[in-house]
């Protein structure tokens, strides 16, 4: 498929796109308002939506976004009745050179509490992936480990997480609206049955699906980027995909709600 070429914006657009980004980021809250988060069970809490975006390889134009609602906690696919709260995890987080992404533009829109969840880290405020951040990685030893991701401001921009035992690489949890930092780890973690919590991996999955079924050229499965799928599930981590069974990879409930996150720092201070 050929590529679109992608022309910038006049720059009074792009300068009216900053002004209402700076007007929603004074809007974002980073705190808990919903009862069901500060239970540590997260009890009362019925549902949660994943949000993903996936580009066709080769096409800076087209994208399909995809959006999966979850019972919660059994993790099945879901409706979203009228006046039933839930929590967002986006492909996208509070870390952005502007300190407002997708998970934040969301939650402020939708006045839904949500999270920003990434596969890579996004190098702002001094946040490097160097040798010592390597070696921070390399410390987290069990599913639910953490470590402060802590800018040159000294501000906590999020969190790394371990999200399974067999996981190498860790998420990077933030806030995006609503819901405290400590709060959205716990359930980005209680979420995660592989690598990426499960209703941003379904939404992946189908994004990364409708693109193929009515974009992708005939017998071309390249026309969607593959890197986005091996990086959600990598070797080192149980896969899983659409026909895979619900338990797959899963750890035993027990396990599950055993160890809640916490940081390497937290964990060395209760030894």
């Amino acid at each position: 498929m050929a590529g679109q070429a992608v022309t910038r914006p006049p720059e009074e657009i792009l300068s009216l796109w900053k002004r209402e980004q700076a007007q929603l980021k004074a809007r974002v809250v980073d705190r808990d308002t919903e009862a069901w988060q500060r239970d540590r069970a997260f009890s009362g809490l019925q549902r949660v939506g994943g949000v993903d975006v996936s580009f066709v390889k080769g096409d800076s134009v087209r994208a399909c976004a995809s959006l999966v609602v979850l019972s919660y906690p059994e993790l099945e696919r879901s409706t979203l009745p009228d006046g039933v709260g839930a929590a967002s995890a986006g492909e996208g987080t509070r870390p952005h050179a502007p300190g407002f992404g997708v998970a934040c533009h969301l939650g402020v829109l939708t006045e839904l509490p949500c999270i920003g969840v990434a596969k890579k880290l996004l190098q702002v405020d001094g946040l490097e992936n160097n040798a010592l951040h390597k070696e921070k990685i390399r410390l987290l030893q069990a599913g639910g480990d953490t470590f402060p991701l802590v800018g040159g401001s000294g501000t906590v921009l999020g969190m790394a997480l371990k999200s399974h035992d067999h996981c190498i690489k860790p998420l990077y949890v933030s806030v995006g609206h609503r819901m405290s930092l400590e709060a959205a780890v716990r359930l980005t973690y209680r979420c995660c049955r592989f690598r990426a919590p499960e209703p941003v991996r379904q939404a992946d999955i189908r994004s990364r699906e409708y693109i193929r079924r009515t974009l992708g050229q005939p017998g071309s499965p390249a026309s969607v980027g593959e890197s986005s799928q091996k990086e959600w599930k990598p070797k080192a981590c149980p896969e899983g995909g659409p026909g895979a069974p619900a338990d797959q990879g899963r750890p035993p409930e027990h396990q599950r709600r055993g160890p809640e996150p916490g940081s390497q720092e937290q964990q060395k201070n209760q030894q």
